[in-house]
């Protein structure tokens, strides 16, 4: 089968798709079914007053409080990908197929997902590698998916394909979510005994999921090997060569530079927000008599729905005042939504914060990876090494963010000293950003 020409809706479509095929594991595992699975092992609680008696968690032989180490854990994940992305984006422009390693990286999250079935306190080492892997494996592939934007889209197209992507993932996880809520909620209809079986068998349909529709993307995904090549040592160390010739042209790209500064910092707090607000609810929250897990699903399936709309209507927004206009916008409405957050104690406070987390969740996710893509400077070949230089900064991003989040959390005893810890974050993000004034990107201005 012939290649799909740049620009083809076909093309466009197969790409965006993947978002619809990987989002799953955000929405399931990072934000919803698995946070709630993971409190309901490792909280004691009165069953009378529903106050929290215990949650600490034994692990390696230390003992933790089981929000900090969740933390941790997801920090050191998110410190192998930092430290994998330019090894194998390196590879894949050697190599000269990004599909190869994108699938790759889908089939390892997908599987450890399945492995999450047998996750336990008894056997929380496996457990916790599963998750590790899990997570390695969806940025892993994002790293290659990312990178093939300007590749499959021209420059006046990658805000519409962009946000299409994020609308795909949104409408196809809330899907699998509400599949696995009814499973949950009315575990009789199918003939479990408890809820406990369900929720471990929603993590074996994530990867399922994933898996199956992700076949239509590498399908249609342009490919192409360089034969004879092999990888060496010098081809390994390529990817991170590749990154300081980023860092040295961001020298005399000072608009590039700003940019990813400030990306860097408001994503370090958008990230740690959108993995750990599931947790937060779930220690923080007095939920009284209502089932928490039904709440909290609710909320979750909320802020999806919600993004949806609130992915298309910024990237109206920014075609109509300019990217860099939009994203400030963008992030004032999170600095408001973090000082409302602290002040969170029942369900329906939370549920005005999901959705007010829903309308500015995928705008600020797709927009920044559109501005970036449309700010590589002209005629650039080598689009990996830029997009992994920005999933590494991400992903560096992240470990720093969950890192004190989990650091805040154990010397304050509460989570919400945590996010409010956040709000320092998206200021100074949003003071570089504002610092960018009478940019013009393909043609827009954007200040």
């Amino acid at each position: 089968m012939s290649e799909l020409k740049k620009g083809s809706k076909k093309l466009l479509h197969a790409w965006a798709f993947y978002d619809w095929a990987n989002s799953v594991y955000p929405l399931v595992i990072s934000s919803a079914v698995f946070p709630i699975f993971y409190g309901a092992l490792t909280i004691i609680k009165d069953e009378e007053t529903g106050k929290i008696l215990n949650d600490s968690v034994y692990f390696l032989g230390y003992e933790f409080n089981n929000d900090s180490l969740i933390s941790y854990v997801t920090a050191f994940s998110f410190l192998i990908v930092s430290f994998l992305s330019p090894i194998l984006s390196g590879i894949s422009d050697y190599v000269g197929n990004k599909e190869s390693f994108m699938k790759f990286f889908c089939y390892l999250g997908a599987l450890s997902c399945i492995g999450l079935y047998w996750f336990s306190l008894e056997n929380i080492v496996f457990g916790m590698i599963c998750y590790v892997l899990g997570l390695v494996g969806f940025w892993g592939s994002l790293v290659f998916y990312n990178s093939y934007l300007p590749d499959i889209a021209y420059p006046e197209q990658q805000d519409k394909v962009s946000a299409k992507g994020f609308s795909l993932g949104y409408i196809g996880s809330v899907l699998l979510l509400l599949l696995n809520l009814v499973m949950i909620l009315k575990y009789e209809w199918f003939g479990f005994e408890n809820e406990a079986q369900p929720t471990r068998i929603a993590f074996i349909l994530v990867g399922v999921w994933w898996i199956l529709f992700a076949q239509y993307t590498f399908k249609y995904l342009p490919t192409g090997t360089h034969e004879g090549h092999k990888v060496t040592k010098t081809v390994l160390m390529s990817g991170f060569n590749e990154l300081k010739k980023i860092w040295i042209a961001l020298k005399s790209n000072k608009i590039l530079k700003r940019y990813l500064s400030a990306f860097f910092i408001y994503s370090m707090a958008v990230q740690t927000i959108m993995i750990a607000a599931t947790y937060f609810a779930v220690e923080e929250l007095d939920w009284g008599k209502q089932d928490s897990t039904t709440g909290l699903i609710i909320s979750i399936l909320l802020i999806q729905l919600i993004a949806v709309v609130g992915a298309n209507y910024t990237a109206k927004l920014s075609k109509k005042i300019g990217n860099i206009k939009a994203l400030i916008c963008v992030i004032c409405i999170w600095i408001l939504i973090c000082a409302f957050a602290y002040f969170v104690t029942t369900p329906t406070h939370f549920y005005i914060t999901a959705a007010s987390v829903g309308l500015v969740m995928g705008g600020i996710q797709s927009l920044s990876r559109s501005t970036y893509s449309k700010l590589i400077p002209r005629g650039t070949e080598d689009t990996a090494s830029y997009f992994s230089f920005y999933d590494v900064a991400e992903k560096i991003g992240i470990v720093i963010g969950m890192f004190l989040y989990g650091f805040v959390a154990s010397i304050t005893g509460s989570m919400r000293y945590s996010i409010l810890f956040l709000i320092t974050f998206f200021i100074i993000g949003l003071i570089i950003l504002v610092r960018l004034k009478g940019i013009k990107i393909v043609g827009q201005e954007v200040s």
